[in-house]
């Protein structure tokens, strides 16, 4: 399996890596530079599984597209794709912005950052998932034996069977969060984590759980 992620920071790295070192997928790393020195020395701890292209060639390649760029980003980073009709994108963004208590969502009451990617990647599925943890537990996902949750929302049925494995793949419990437009609640969901391990002491080893009784 080919996955293009778009962006190589501490979200697209670490996907990156846990894909290729635990599936044994082929990574495609879209950046604007694909000789930057952050990116030579990211391929090198990844491996052989891994390499850096265009943006728009690592769309073209990928049976997947996982979006990791930053949100003031998105949009010219989906821009610089082409074209992407058919294409299964995967959208790790939150829309943040400063404003005077710190972090909170710029937008999420009557649209989501999931819903604007999926206006501005014309023809594409678009699906909500990977957004709700810190990296590093993107990395290790499982807890003293327990998995974290992990959800996915999206409008395409006939696909999301094939995120939701892929998702699985990484040692998430992952759970079907219904439509794209719950990419909101998602997105709300991504604030609690960050408020909690920023400013209410948990720091970020620690994740959500499912219980069921």
């Amino acid at each position: 399996m080919k996955i293009a992620i778009i962006g190589a920071g501490n979200v697209g790295g670490t996907l990156g890596a846990a894909w290729a070192q635990k599936a044994g997928h082929e990574i495609l790393f879209g950046v604007r530079n694909p000789t930057a020195e952050k990116t030579v020395a990211l391929l090198s701890k990844i491996g052989g599984k891994a390499r850096a292209v265009t943006p728009a060639e690592a769309a073209a390649s990928g049976d997947f597209i996982v979006l990791t760029t930053p949100w003031p980003q998105a949009e010219a980073a989906i821009r610089s794709l082409g074209n992407v009709n058919g294409k299964i994108i995967l959208d790790a963004t939150n829309p943040l912005a400063m404003g005077p208590d710190g972090l909170s969502l710029e937008i999420g009451h009557s649209i989501s950052a999931g819903e604007k990617v999926q206006n501005w990647a014309a023809g594409a599925s678009v699906f909500k998932t990977l957004n709700t943890t810190g990296f590093g537990n993107m990395a290790d996902p499982v807890f003293d034996g327990v998995k974290s949750v992990m959800f996915v929302a999206g409008d395409d049925a006939a696909n999301k069977p094939k995120v939701i494995e892929l998702v699985s793949s990484l040692g998430f419990d992952v759970i079907d969060a219904g439509p794209l437009r719950n990419a909101r609640l998602l997105e709300a969901h991504a604030m609690l984590w960050i408020e909690l391990s920023l400013k209410r002491g948990l720091g970020p080893d620690w994740a959500f759980a499912r219980l069921k009784r």
